[in-house]
């Protein structure tokens, strides 16, 4: 859906304040975006300084999401909106939840990397860089799907999750195997796994946000639908 369309759904009188809201999500969405690629330059490189540089910009993420709920709560306040108008503040707010939390597991990927930056947990952490890739196109084609309101990316971007489940699943699979084979590398492969369920979450919090688009362009909760039934309400 491009922004004539959704224009179409927003009550005139408070067309801007909404407006306005949504190009907040998108800086903070462009702002998770670097993030998340700094922490995977990190995670390839070894850059600890660059690690901690995710790690204090954490902060300004968690500012933004506070400044934008603050504004979803002003608005429905002073304009009681009523159907798409409220759906729409309703998804701008939930996502901007997920973003925050997508801003964690940045900051968990990165601190994977200043705790374990040597030797042969350095090379697990790089095996998880095509992972870490997929989590990132991802991210960057959900923003998109959420500044058009598109339902069809929003769906195929839905069933992607699971292709990032199953890399995270083999990620595991070769962890469990170091620490089988050598127990003193416990510690510090848990807090590589922790990295890898990091990126992981990521494909989730990607999924949530384009329930919220369907959720907002259909009227339509489907947080809790099969895949069978999402794709029989998108026609």
């Amino acid at each position: 859906m491009d922004n004539n369309n959704l224009g179409r759904h927003i009550s005139g009188q408070f067309n801007v304040e909404l407006e306005d809201v949504r190009s907040q999500v998108m800086a903070m969405g462009g702002l998770l975006e670097q993030q998340l690629n700094d922490a995977l330059e990190a995670l390839q490189s070894g850059d600890g300084e660059l690690a901690r540089k995710v790690m204090s910009a954490d902060r300004k993420i968690n500012s933004m999401e506070v400044k934008i709920d603050e504004e979803c709560a002003r608005i429905i306040a002073k304009r009681q909106p009523a159907a798409s108008d409220l759906r729409l503040i309703l998804a701008i707010s939930k996502t901007t939840a997920d973003l925050e939390r997508i801003g964690d597991a940045c900051v968990r990927v990165a601190k994977a990397v200043i705790d374990n930056n040597e030797g042969n947990r350095k090379g697990m952490l790089v095996s998880m860089e095509a992972m870490g890739r997929h989590s990132a196109r991802m991210l960057h084609d959900t923003l998109d799907a959420f500044a058009r309101m598109d339902i069809d990316a929003a769906f195929r971007l839905h069933k992607e999750d699971r292709k990032l489940d199953k890399e995270f699943e083999a990620v595991f699979r070769q962890l469990m195997t170091f620490m089988m084979e050598d127990p003193r590398s416990i510690p510090g492969i848990l807090d590589v796994m922790w990295a890898a369920r990091a990126l992981e979450r990521i494909g989730d919090r990607c999924q949530n946000i384009c329930e919220y688009v369907i959720y907002f362009v259909k009227g339509k909760d489907v947080r809790h639908m099969d895949t069978e039934d999402m794709e029989d309400l998108l026609g």
